[in-house]
């Protein structure tokens, strides 16, 4: 029988907020963030989980998140930033849990952008399910719209679009809400097939500047992209920020 975890302690949760006392390895600006979520059932989320995680609850329900994102200033700690290789879009698809230690994290069902060194990168050194996509990125009278459209063999699958606009002014999440929950993450966990190892890594930032939004368009092809079924109806969860500086830390084997 899966395990469903109880939910954690809002201090638990808090605590993650505390920046780590190592040095970054890398430094980024994530900006004009979109999260879109659904909740599903948690066990056909744990299903999913490497050996090591637990499903991360709210209200009883598991939450998945379509994520779509510009990176910028995407630089490693000694070295300064590329110009065409270090700012791009990036698109993915998240859920949320905790290891053995109670320590709450993201996991990524897939992560899409269009560069090829930085994916090699990151499903090198970090893991991560990072996958070639095709993105474009613009502004229209509606908002901004984000395309992307992933590589699939020889070719290009069919475009997911997103057409949003933050609307009213900004707030921080509340500690104990559904947002906070949602949004406030600051460890994400990796798996590594090879060495049969659960990693684990730690980003800082500020609380995001969180939006309302006014939402034309929204794909969900992004779940059926990841083995997941399109949930029905739109997202019970909609937020939106212009973004914040983040700092990146090493990966590390969870004890």
């Amino acid at each position: 029988m899966l395990e469903i975890p109880q939910t954690l302690s809002l201090e638990a949760r808090i605590a993650e907020q505390v920046r780590p006392v190592a040095s970054p390895v890398m430094y980024q600006r994530w900006e004009e963030l979109l999260f879109l979520h659904w909740s599903m059932s948690p066990e056909r989320i744990a299903g999913d989980l490497p050996p090591g995680l637990q499903v991360d609850t709210f209200a009883g329900r598991a939450w998945v998140g379509v994520v779509p994102f510009s990176m910028r200033g995407v630089r490693p700690r000694f070295l300064p930033a590329v110009k065409g290789l270090s700012s791009f879009p990036e698109l993915n698809l998240r859920t949320y849990v905790r290891d053995a230690q109670g320590r709450p994290g993201v996991w990524f069902y897939s992560l899409d952008t269009p560069k090829r060194l930085p994916n090699w990168i990151a499903r090198t050194f970090f893991h991560l399910n990072y996958r070639l996509a095709r993105m474009q990125v613009t502004l229209e009278p509606e908002g901004i719209r984000y395309r992307s459209e992933l590589r699939r063999g020889a070719g290009w699958d069919s475009p997911q679009d997103f057409v949003w606009c933050r609307e009213g002014v900004p707030f921080e999440a509340e500690a104990g809400s559904l947002d906070f929950f949602l949004v406030e993450r600051y460890r994400l966990f990796a798996y590594d097939p090879q060495q049969k190892a659960l990693l684990t890594g730690r980003v800082h930032h500020r609380p995001y500047p969180l939006q309302q939004v006014r939402l034309e368009t929204c794909s969900k092809r992004l779940f059926s992209l990841s083995g997941l079924s399109e949930p029905e109806g739109a997202p019970e969860s909609v937020l939106a920020s212009s973004g914040v500086a983040v700092e990146i830390f090493p990966m590390e084997k969870v004890a």
